[in-house]
């Protein structure tokens, strides 16, 4: 069983002006599916891959196929954080971002400053370590599943092809636009019950 591009979860012209139908073309229908395609392309090479899952493989793997896995579920997680309608952090994960930040103004500008800061392409994220808030980043195709007690509850593209369309090389006016206006805190609160990277997953 191929893996698959996953569908997105709003229409490509739902961001108005945060995020533009000609980006979600180029970002989910080309180079997201150009991962898909040569993971598949690996595994179908390796009889002692298949059957494996998507996480499955990011966990056992390294280089070349590392890459391509670690890419389709960080882009997966990536469009599940997002939302066309404007959301705001409410109960239990209000609470953790008051107790780790101060407040969620502190939370979006230490995230932009990750984001912006991180050297070269990448994913800001925001994961639950030991019960508690972190901000942190990873470099390339790295991604939060190979990491043991990194809990996936944020993730942010910082790689230029994220935001080359819509804000040319601005990559602070993307991160601060997309954090302010455009993630689905909700999915991020449903992240909190540690499951998150089973979110992302797809079957072997």
């Amino acid at each position: 069983m191929a893996f698959t591009l996953p569908a997105l979860p709003y229409a490509k012209d739902a961001f108005g002006d945060v995020l533009s139908a000609e980006t979600f073309d180029y970002h989910h229908g080309k180079h997201h599916n150009a991962y898909v395609v040569k993971a598949n392309e690996l595994v179908a090479a390796d009889a002692a891959l298949q059957g494996k899952s998507l996480v499955d493989l990011i966990k056992s793997s390294k280089g070349g196929l590392f890459n391509q896995v670690g890419q389709i579920w960080n882009h997966s997680f990536y469009w599940l954080c997002l939302s066309p309608e404007k959301k705001a952090p409410s109960g239990k994960l209000l609470d953790l971002i008051n107790e780790a930040f101060g407040s969620v103004d502190a939370l979006v500008e230490k995230l932009k400053a990750e984001a912006v800061g991180h050297f070269a392409s990448g994913w800001a994220a925001l994961v639950l370590k030991d019960g508690k808030l972190e901000v942190t980043s990873y470099h390339d195709a790295d991604t939060p599943v190979a990491h043991e007690g990194h809990a996936p509850l944020l993730i942010l593209d910082v790689w230029e092809h994220a935001y080359y369309i819509d804000y040319r090389n601005l990559r602070p006016a993307y991160a601060e636009k997309l954090l302010k206006e455009a993630i689905d805190w909700d999915f991020v609160a449903l992240n909190l019950d540690g499951e998150g990277v089973s979110r992302a997953d797809q079957p072997g």
